[in-house]
């Protein structure tokens, strides 16, 4: 009996520990996705960053549409589809071109409080290799207070996001970005963007 209650206790730790991970918390997100679907609002723009359309719903998921995968010789997939598909509940929807931003709950698009282009002068000195290596750390267990400007595809401002825990990760949707942004999800799909430190935009 005392051995179950110290293995229970230890996994209890553990599950807890690993909670303020960011990749677990990642892995999470991606499951409630997948079974559940998520609180979000999706908008799609035109290349000058115009809404052209907007839904939201509380069971939604977004995934590459295999339909349209290519394939070899052999017949098998190249996973290589360019069309999302977007479940809404019990209704589906094929998207493909304009950009797109999906937003759970919670995260709010800061635009409107920042400028159109940034500029960033810094003239600390630092060792690029050991930078990135605390940078991969930092994004797959702890996450980094980051700035998201998002832009459309010719370069016009379209959306911004701030977190203080943000993560980035890649997505077997085609041209598609997720991030975990303060335990909220935020997919990217044919957008440009920069993720600035938060502090070099502080200084």
């Amino acid at each position: 009996m005392k051995k179950k209650f110290t293995l229970s206790l230890i996994l209890l730790t553990a599950l807890v520990t690993l909670s303020g991970c960011q990749s677990i918390q990642n892995w999470f997100s991606n499951f409630r996705e997948e079974w559940l679907g998520l609180d979000m609002t999706v908008r799609t723009f035109d290349e000058n960053s115009q809404l052209i359309d907007e839904m939201s719903g509380t069971s939604l998921s977004i995934s590459r549409n295999d339909d349209f995968d290519s394939v070899d010789a052999d017949g098998t997939s190249n996973a290589d589809s360019t069309v999302l598909k977007i479940t809404l509940g019990k209704y589906e929807i094929d998207h493909v071109g304009s950009s797109l931003i999906a937003a759970e709950e919670g995260l709010e698009d800061i635009f409107a409080k920042y400028q159109s282009s940034v500029s960033i002068e810094n003239t600390d000195r630092s060792v690029p290799v050991l930078n990135r290596m605390v940078s991969s750390f930092k994004n797959d267990f702890t996450g980094k207070a980051k700035v998201i400007l998002i832009r459309s595809q010719n370069g016009t401002p379209l959306a911004t996001y701030v977190g203080n825990k943000v993560s980035l990760y890649a997505s077997d949707a085609p041209k598609t970005s997720e991030l975990l942004i303060d335990g909220k999800r935020l997919i990217i799909y044919r957008c440009d963007y920069t993720i600035y430190d938060r502090e070099l935009l502080e200084q």
